[in-house]
C-alpha cells in the first residue's frame, strides 16, 4: 500500500487546533541545541517561530495526509543497523565523496573538500570559526517558505542542526558531489543542513545516498543565481521501520534551472517538502519523485508535498510523483 499527495500553494492551515506544547518540550529536550556562531541569530529565530507553531497535530490541514506522530516522538524507534553491503549506486561515477555518518561529517572516510570551481565547508567547523558566506542564508530561504503553510520540522531542522555542507560554486566542476549516508547508531534522530549558493552561470550535480538514519530530518537550502544550474538526484533506502523528513528550499533566478529527483526504497513513514520560489524571468523548475515499497515488510507511506511560486515571467515548472 502507498500514498502520495501533492499540495498546492493554495493549501490552508486549520486555525486554533490544538497543539501539543508537551511534545514539543520533550523534543526539544531530547536534542543537544547549538550555541554561538555566524547561525545563533538565525537559530535563535526558528526556534522562537517553533514556540509559537508548536509541533503538528491531527487536525493540521497541511499534515492531513500523514500521521505526525512519529516525527513528533523524542526519541525514534531504534532500527537495527544493517549489515549488509554498502549501496554501489553511482559507484560508476568518478565523483567527491562526502560521508555523513548519522547527520555528522566524517571527514576520514570523505573525499578531500578541493575541487575546482566550487568551495566547501562544513556547517559544524565554520559556525566555529565565525564570519562565512552562508552566513546570509542559512535559514533564509526556510524563513521564507514559512508562508503561507507554517512548517514546523523545517523551523526545527535550522534550530538544531549541528551540521552539514556550505557549498560555492563559481564554476563547473568536474566531477558531481556526492553525498553519502551512514549509520553509526540504531536509534539515530540525524538531523542535517546544508547551504548552497550557485553563481550566475556555475552549474553543480549533487547526489545523495546511503542509509539515514532510525529517524532523520534533513534540509537543503539553495540560491540559484541568475543563469545558474543544480541536478540534484538522491536515492535513501531503508528497512522496516523508517522515519523520514526532507526539505529543499529553493531560490531560482533569472534563466536559471533546477532539477531534482528523489528515490526511496523501503520507507515506511517518509515526508518530502519541496518549496520553490522562482524569482527570475525564463527560470525552470523541475520536482520529481519515485518510491519503492516492500510488501514483504507492511505498509508504507510516503507524502510528496510541492509548493511552487511563479513570481516572474516565462517560469517553467514540474512535478511528477511515482509510487509502486
Amino acid at each position: 500500500m502507498s500514498e502520495s499527495a501533492v499540495q498546492e500553494i493554495q493549501t490552508p492551515q486549520v486555525m486554533g487546533a490544538p497543539k501539543p506544547a508537551n511534545a514539543l518540550d520533550a523534543r526539544l529536550a531530547a536534542l543537544d541545541l547549538p550555541a554561538g556562531g555566524f547561525t545563533a541569530a538565525a537559530r535563535a529565530d526558528a526556534l522562537s517561530r517553533l514556540r509559537s507553531t508548536g509541533l503538528p497535530g491531527p487536525r493540521d490541514e497541511y499534515w492531513r495526509y500523514t500521521d505526525p506522530r512519529p516525527f513528533n516522538a523524542p526519541e525514534p524507534q531504534a532500527l537495527a543497523i544493517d549489515a549488509g553491503v554498502e549501496s554501489p549506486l553511482f559507484a560508476a561515477r568518478d565523483k567527491l565523496t562526502l560521508v555523513f555518518v548519522d547527520g555528522a561529517f566524517d571527514a576520514a572516510a570523505s573525499d578531500d573538500l578541493s575541487l575546482e570551481g566550487i568551495e566547501i565547508a562544513t556547517l559544524a567547523q565554520a559556525d566555529r570559526a565565525g564570519d562565512h558566506w552562508a552566513a546570509d542564508l542559512y535559514g533564509t530561504l526556510e524563513l521564507a517558505g514559512q508562508t503561507p503553510v507554517k512548517r514546523p520540522f523545517a523551523a526545527l531542522n535550522t534550530a538544531v542542526a549541528a551540521d552539514g555542507l556550505l557549498i560555492r560554486v563559481t564554476g563547473k566542476p568536474s566531477r558531481p558531489v556526492h553525498v553519502l549516508h551512514r549509520r553509526g547508531s540504531d536509534s539515530a534522530d540525524a538531523i542535517w543542513h546544508h547551504v548552497i549558493r550557485i553563481e550566475s552561470g556555475a552549474e553543480l550535480t549533487l547526489l545523495e545516498s546511503g542509509m539515514v538514519g532510525a529517524r532523520s530530518n534533513g534540509m537543503i537550502e539553495v540560491d540559484l543565481l541568475p543563469g545558474a544550474t543544480l541536478h540534484h538526484i538522491t536515492a535513501k533506502r531503508a528497512i522496516d521501520p523508517k522515519v523520514g523528513l526532507s526539505h529543499l528550499f529553493a531560490r531560482v533566478g533569472e534563466g536559471a534551472v533546477l532539477k531534482s529527483f528523489a528515490l526511496v526504497v523501503n520507507g515506511t513513514t517518509m515526508r518530502h517538502e519541496a518549496i520553490v520560489d522562482m524569482v527570475g524571468d525564463d527560470a525552470v523548475a523541475h520536482v520529481a519523485a519515485a518510491v519503492l515499497g516492500d510488501g514483504n515488510v507492511g505498509p508504507f507511506h510516503h507524502d510528496d508535498t510541492v509548493f511552487v511560486t511563479h513570481g516572474a515571467l516565462r517560469g517553467e515548472s514540474v512535478r511528477c510523483s511515482r509510487r509502486s
